[in-house]
């Protein structure tokens, strides 16, 4: 194999594969937690987890 394939392969799997990780995680993230804390934060009457963590940031 000749250093130009070696060079494809690496940009193929270092951009490709990384960014397109990159991108699932960023929006797993978004999913799960993002969502679910704005979703709480909207409730008349926030979960008790909700709670402890705004107490938290306010000290």
């Amino acid at each position: 194999m000749t250093i130009l394939w070696s060079a494809m392969f690496a940009i193929f799997f270092g951009f490709i594969f990384g960014v397109g990780c990159s991108l699932a995680v960023m929006y797993s993230i978004y999913n799960g937690g993002y969502r679910a804390a704005v979703k709480e934060s909207q409730m008349p009457d926030p979960p008790e987890r909700y709670r402890k963590a705004l107490n938290g940031l306010k000290r």
